[in-house]
């Protein structure tokens, strides 16, 4: 659910109906997003596993990171061609 500082003001028994539904309500200011008002408990849930994240993995089939050291010397290796 979505609401505006004006509608958080005039329709609070609603945005607590939403919070009792579990809802996350987000809080916008002149369309913008401000803030998130989560329902009591959602904020304890368990974050996911680093290896569970969208990211984890992407470069596994890199062929030039097969070598994780080497490619972190060359990295960090000073540029002498530097014009």
């Amino acid at each position: 659910m979505q609401v505006s500082v004006v509608d958080l003001r005039r329709k609070m028994p609603e945005v607590l109906r939403a919070l009792d539904r579990r809802e996350t309500v987000t809080l916008l200011y002149r369309g913008k997003k401000k803030a998130l008002l989560i329902p009591v408990g959602e904020e304890k849930k368990k974050p996911r596993p680093i290896w569970e994240q969208p990211a984890f993995g992407m470069w596994k089939d890199r062929k030039d990171m097969a070598d994780v050291e080497q490619y972190i010397r060359k990295l960090r290796k000073a540029r002498t061609n530097v014009v």
